[in-house]
């Protein structure tokens, strides 16, 4: 029985994904080498589209009975390339100028410009006509030019400023030297096509050649010595990534980068849609969640599976919540994958108790209350407390305690820790959907656990802190809260962008 067999019947949006969400506007890249384009209008507005334009190898040719001094210092440059791009009719434009013509720009205002618009559109050449979105059938986004790497921004004409602060972003992420090693990889595509099979590792020689893209200038000798000599993997690989508590801005660069290299990806219920978002499209998804009262995966399931999507040369990503390390069964599965000689590597993930204080801008080692912190689970493999755990040793005070997944066994670790000993009034905070938009917090005292449990509710992932750190958590989370309100709201991370 397959693992995609074991699950509920319902339909799951993460492992069924829009293939592509809803767009404005369709993001095309025209070559436009040897085409004729129009400019209508001698404006420094009309100046820098005729630019962008001729740097693109266009014929542009220029209809203005007046040019701006900017617009007349860029056709008098004496290059070789200016020369031979920009035609200049002193002139008003009329009908004849469509002829032959791939594009259409104008600045112009009122009448004129339905004129132009309309006798664009009655010879069937795509049209923009500067800051008029209405008569507009295509638009210029802001760009980011590695060429032949170009990175281009819209907003469908809302927001050009923020289009622009984009792009200023975009360049500080990008290297000047990713040119170079753009116009590397176009001299090696068709080396790589011959020597390399399509799949796997064809992909993995392009994450390599990646790498160090990112790491520093090219040197085509070495990367071509590489090349011929490498020798494609007879085995995929696993790749055990933490996907945090929940919100896809606390995931790692290093995190976001294998989910857009792999071939599969296996992701645990608890796995937001944003950070699902982020994988690359053409990955197959396929829920392997092990969820309390519900069906779930066993993990022998989960193992198999693994194991058989590596050995056929796939490119495995594990991704689990939180981080791998902590209660999520990665010590099996490493094990596992080991013992059939599939590699596996860790990427780190920020682990839900973390996200916890950060959340209620509580220090879990606050050095006056505090020297050590537990993280323990809340249920063991029967759904009860584990009963080996030391119940005196975590009452003790100057230690914070952290339950996981103990929503269902709040009234028992409230039971066994005033039996060995812990006052009653100890701080004690519960926080449900830590990072997420349903995020649900109670401040109290331990005495007040099982209560609370019942306003906070069970159906979603739940986290209990104990100890004295969490004393002024009520107060430090209205601080907090206070902070972010002053800060400017975070833009989701866009799967497009990430690509």
């Amino acid at each position: 029985m397959s693992v995609l067999q074991l699950l509920p019947s319902e339909p799951s949006t993460k492992a069924n994904p829009e293939r592509v969400a809803p767009l404005a506007t369709l993001p095309l890249f025209w070559k436009l080498t040897g085409k004729r384009v129009l400019v209508a209008g001698g404006s420094d507005a009309a100046a820098w589209k005729a630019e962008l334009l001729a740097a693109c190898g266009a014929e542009v040719h220029v209809c203005a009975s007046e040019l701006s001094e900017t617009f007349t210092q860029l056709l008098s440059r004496k290059t070789p390339t200016t020369a031979l791009a920009f035609v200049h009719h002193k002139r008003e434009w009329n009908a004849c100028d469509f002829e032959g013509v791939t594009l259409a720009i104008a600045d112009c205002e009122g009448e004129f410009s339905q004129a132009f618009f309309d006798a664009a559109c009655l010879a069937g050449v795509p049209v923009n006509i500067i800051d008029k979105p209405a008569f507009c059938q295509f638009q210029f986004g802001s760009i980011v030019n590695r060429s032949p790497l170009v990175v281009a921004i819209s907003t469908d004409g809302a927001a050009p400023i923020l289009a622009q602060a984009v792009r200023r972003r975009i360049e500080t992420l990008l290297p000047p030297a990713l040119k170079q090693w753009t116009e590397l990889a176009k001299t090696l595509r068709d080396m790589v096509s011959a020597r390399l099979q399509p799949g796997i590792s064809r992909r993995m020689f392009w994450e390599r050649f990646v790498d160090k893209a990112f790491q520093g200038k090219p040197t085509p000798d070495n990367v071509i010595a590489e090349l011929e000599g490498y020798e494609p993997p007879s085995i995929g690989h696993v790749t055990l990534v933490g996907a945090g508590p929940g919100d896809a801005e606390l995931l790692t660069i290093k995190a976001v980068r294998a989910l857009q290299a792999a071939d599969v990806i296996l992701f645990d219920d608890l796995v937001s849609d944003d950070v699902l978002e982020l994988a690359r499209r053409e990955a197959k998804r396929m829920l392997v969640g092990k969820r309390g009262g519900r069906t779930s995966c066993r993990q022998e399931d989960i193992n198999a599976t693994m194991i058989s999507l590596a050995k056929a040369g796939k490119n495995v990503v594990r991704l689990k919540s939180g981080d791998p390390m902590i209660f999520g069964r990665a010590g099996e599965e490493i094990d596992c994958l080991q013992s059939e000689g599939i590699p596996v590597d860790v990427i780190p993930g920020v682990t839900s108790a973390c996200a916890m204080a950060a959340q209620l801008g509580v220090s879990l080692t606050h050095r006056d209350h505090s020297q050590s912190v537990r993280f323990v689970t809340g249920h063991s493999r029967h759904g009860a407390l584990p009963e080996d755990v030391d119940w005196k040793n975590l009452a003790q005070p100057k230690n914070t305690t952290i339950f996981y997944m103990g929503g269902r066994t709040a009234p028992s670790i409230r039971k066994q820790l005033l039996a060995a000993g812990m006052p009653p009034h100890t701080p004690a905070v519960i926080v449900s959907s830590v990072t997420r938009d349903k995020q649900k917090s109670w401040s109290g005292i331990v005495d007040h656990l099982a209560d609370a449990m019942e306003h906070i509710g069970v159906n979603n992932p739940v986290l209990i802190g104990v100890g004295e750190v969490f004393k002024n958590a009520r107060k430090q989370k209205r601080r907090f809260d206070q902070q972010q309100e002053m800060l400017p709201s975070p833009q989701p991370i866009s799967a497009a962008g990430a690509r």
